[in-house]
């Protein structure tokens, strides 16, 4: 097995940074389903040593991209100190370490690392976009990011002392969050910002992370590979408690490319945005040069749906020049479609709402409990009817959800229902999405979210716009087992 050269390491630390290549915790192991059991590889199997990086989808071991990892003989680090598993949350991106059998299903981790990619005050949030900016990086919110419930984060994340953040970086250097923690009055005040250096100035001890600068002129330099010698492109991290407008005072900046320095693994696992796309044999994925043969197999689409921005996980070998050679790789669909309420069933990994089938993965869907029972980590099994849940995911197969994500909540008479109106189903003043009837009357408030901001339109407005295959939110209250009495209808950008 090859070494990683240091462009490739510097790459993988920008992974596990959520950074992409533009620049760019905690709670308890709430989450999770029974994950299958870890057995040792069979006799004659080959074991991989390799790395992995992605949202932790479940406990009971880690499970990533996935994999089950083993961690009864892991080391955890979680911000750079010590940790056990019991630190970690569901959607937190981390970097495992470890062995992989050939056939992707036994594996066992030796570290489990994560880093945020960003700590700090928010200085902007548009809650229409759901975009808002933390330390002079650009964070989006979307349908899978989970959020920390304690404390509880505002509507306006301008309003809290601060948040942290973990996500995957596109190429234009916007984070997908895939998990937010807000801090109260019991925050330390240390700011955290992970990226790659740019418009470094030796003389006024300055770069830039994105649209943040950074003095380190009061800075400890750590463990760059020439001593105290910072470039651009430098994969670091840089903390400090002093922000004046848009210039973090650095108490410490770290390099952060030496992650891989000893690791000789061929083997990898990545989950990213395509950050540099000339063609289906010729990407990146978060930074990371990818490239395809005529053996490479894919998920959830074909090579000729590769393309810049797209969200991709990627398995493969790096070969002698630090190309990862991918031999499947899973194209992610967006998730669209949510529905919130009370479960009418449980049957093994499938659940019912509303009257829709919604179909988990005992490796792929996140569970956090956020109720008053706090089981953790909650798994399928735990749910009952009447249970209140909130779901999404995506329509896949027609008419049904896969679930990507699923909590739990303590109940509530809200229902809501996300999704796309089906063949058919424009039957003024009635919509049937997913096979449930969004029932409105002259009391429904109608809005339109498919522009920057969200403006109320009329009711007529809104009738003449809804086609089959327009994206809705509907809120409410269920009326009957596949009815929703809708008091507001939305339209939202596809």
């Amino acid at each position: 097995m090859n070494s990683l050269p240091r462009t490739i390491v510097a790459f993988l630390a920008t992974a596990i940074l959520s950074t992409a290549g533009c620049g760019g915790g905690g709670g308890g192991s709430d989450g999770g389903v029974t994950p299958p059991p870890v057995t040792p590889p069979p006799s004659g199997g080959i074991t991989r040593t390799g790395v992995a990086v992605g949202p932790i989808t479940g406990f009971g071991s880690v499970i990533v991209n996935g994999v089950t990892y083993d961690t009864s003989s892991a080391t955890f680090t979680k911000d750079g100190l010590s940790a056990t598993q019991d630190d970690f949350s569901v959607g937190q991106v981390v970097l495992v370490k470890g062995t992989i059998d050939d056939d992707g299903t036994n594996a066992t981790a030796n570290t489990v690392e994560f880093d945020d990619v960003v700590e700090g005050p928010v200085s902007s949030h548009n809650t229409t976009t759901g975009e808002f900016v933390v330390l002079g990086q650009t964070v989006r919110i979307v349908p899978t990011t989970s959020f920390d419930d304690t404390p509880e984060c505002p509507a306006d994340l301008t309003q809290a002392v601060a948040v942290e953040v973990s996500g995957l970086a596109d190429a234009n250097g916007v984070i997908e969050a895939t998990r937010i923690e807000c801090r109260d009055g019991t925050w330390d005040g240390v700011m955290e910002v992970n990226g790659l250096v740019s418009g470094h100035n030796a003389g006024t001890t300055t770069f830039m992370i994105n649209a943040l600068e950074v003095d380190y002129s009061g800075a400890t330099v750590d463990d760059f590979p020439t001593a105290g010698m910072i470039n651009d492109g430098d994969p670091v991290e840089a903390k400090g408690t002093v922000l004046n407008g848009n210039t973090l005072d650095a108490t410490r900046v770290e390099y952060k490319g030496n992650r891989f320095a000893t690791d000789d693994g061929d083997f990898a696992e990545i989950e990213g945005f395509i950050t540099r796309f000339v063609s289906a044999t010729d990407f990146d994925v978060s930074g990371i040069p990818v490239t395809t043969t005529g053996s490479t197999t894919y998920e959830g689409g074909a090579a000729a749906d590769l393309g810049l921005n797209l969200k991709v996980e990627v398995d493969g070998n790096f070969n002698a020049s630090g190309v990862l050679v991918a031999t499947k790789v899973d194209i992610k669909s967006a998730t669209a479609v949510r529905v919130t309420g009370t479960l009418d069933s449980v049957s093994g990994n499938t659940v019912t709402i509303l009257g829709i089938t919604v179909n988990t993965d005992p490796l792929k869907t996140r569970f956090e409990d956020k109720s008053g029972a706090d089981i953790d980590p909650l798994r399928v099994g735990d749910l009952a009817a009447g249970d209140y849940v909130e779901i999404r995911g995506q329509e896949q197969p027609v008419g049904q959800i896969t679930a990507v994500l699923l909590e739990r909540d303590d109940f509530d008479t809200r229902t809501e229902l996300r999704g796309f109106v089906e063949a058919g189903g424009k039957n003024e003043p009635n919509l049937t999405v997913l096979g449930a009837i969004i029932v409105t009357n002259g009391a429904t408030l109608y809005r339109d979210s498919r522009g920057a901001t969200d403006v109320a339109m009329s009711a007529a407005a809104f009738w003449a716009a809804v086609q089959e295959g327009s994206l809705v939110d509907a809120r409410g209250t269920e009326s009957g087992d596949t009815t929703l009495a809708a008091t507001e209808l939305e339209l939202q950008m596809d």
